[in-house]
């Protein structure tokens, strides 16, 4: 485990893939009854069926399970396992959930405790992953260019994106409330020195959504799908906002284009045109 660990950590992978490698080989092993290292080929071969058949994993939970356990065979016990390559769990792509602008206003102002409304509110203002908006520090402010400095973002990209003017007087407003050096959402415990949980802003999110009535299955990540389709909505150029989102693919941002209402009522508008002239 501690070897597996360390090579992860030196091909750079995020701390929260670490953990969820860790975790698919231990539940490997405890299926089981034993060392990973003593599964032998077929038990592994069986134990990918019965998350299939048995535990009906979806494709997304049974990818995971394949590549951790992969990465611990191949690059930390340095065994081929040739069956690895054929197991190919179904790929199932789905449109993300968004938000009306009123939608996530009405939630915005379900949330009555001021660090997680000004979390959440930077969140989708500047189109922030959680973790991003949860470990957002002073120093990443750029107030005079009116810039956010995203820092340790997924993949380990950098990029800067806008900051709008109301964010940044919410954001210093809060910081006035705690001027804590480093961070903008310092942990909330007693003698906390990191940052915010983000697992309590979920829970918020979770909340609100809740008390908004909105029945729409969101969750924080759908601040930032909304974000990204009402700046398309607005015209802002799409290469532009893939810069912001940090996308390394254009196709990545282009599925955005699929969930813009005022997209769709001019495609609708056009074909009704056509079908004017029919018989």
């Amino acid at each position: 485990r501690a070897r597996m660990i360390e090579d992860m950590q030196l091909r750079g992978l995020a701390v929260r893939t670490q953990d969820s490698y860790v975790r698919v080989v231990r539940q490997l092993a405890e299926y089981y009854g034993k060392s990973p290292g003593q599964i032998s080929e077929e038990e592994r071969r069986q134990y990918f069926l019965y998350l299939r058949n048995d535990k009906h994993y979806a494709s997304s939970s049974c990818m995971v399970a394949l590549s951790g356990v992969k990465f611990f065979y191949e690059h930390t016990l340095k065994r081929a396992w040739p069956i690895l390559d054929f197991i190919k769990p179904a790929q199932t792509k789905r449109l993300p959930v968004v938000l009306s602008r009123e939608e996530v206003q009405r939630l915005l102002v379900c949330l009555r405790r001021p660090h997680y409304r000004v979390c959440l509110s930077t969140i989708y203002s500047c189109g922030l992953r959680l973790l991003e908006g949860v470990q957002l520090q002073v120093g990443q402010i750029d107030s005079e260019r009116m810039l956010l400095h995203i820092r340790g973002a997924k993949g380990g990209q950098e990029r800067c994106v806008p900051l709008p003017e109301r964010t940044l007087d919410m954001l210093r407003g809060y910081w006035c409330c705690h001027h804590h050096p480093v961070w903008l959402f310092p942990g909330q415990k007693a003698g906390a020195t990191g940052s915010m949980d983000g697992s309590g802003v979920g829970r918020a999110f979770r909340a609100a959504l809740a008390e908004s009535g909105i029945s729409k299955a969101a969750t924080v990540r759908t601040l930032r799908h909304s974000w990204a389709t009402h700046l398309l909505e607005a015209g802002v150029n799409l290469r532009l906002i893939q810069q912001w989102l940090g996308h390394s693919s254009l196709n990545t941002t282009a599925i955005y284009t699929h969930l813009t209402f005022k997209g769709q009522q001019q495609g609708l508008e056009i074909i009704n045109d056509l079908m004017d002239d029919l018989p």
